[in-house]
């Protein structure tokens, strides 16, 4: 289990330092955004018959990356939607 939210952490880390531009997410939401990118790799990966879900792979670790940049360009464009107000 720890090694699973550090996995997150790290995969969250290196997601926002692949994505461009400033990002205000905090370190909670870099985790969680970390630890979904990696079930989601897992999860493909699985399908793909690389591995279990649940197992470091490199093809799981390539896909969690890649979708915890997406979730994290998600995240900051609902979040910077929320501070504007339409005139």
């Amino acid at each position: 289990m720890i090694g699973f939210i550090v996995a997150g952490l790290v995969i969250g880390a290196l997601a926002r330092l692949i994505k461009p531009g400033k990002q205000s997410l905090g370190i909670i939401a870099t985790l969680v955004l970390g630890l979904v990118g990696s079930v989601i790799g897992g999860t493909i990966a699985n399908l793909l018959g690389t591995g279990d879900i649940w197992e470091l792979n490199i093809l799981g670790f390539i896909v969690a990356v890649i979708a915890s940049v997406l979730l994290i360009g998600v995240a900051e464009a609902i979040t910077s939607g929320r501070g504007k107000t339409a005139h």
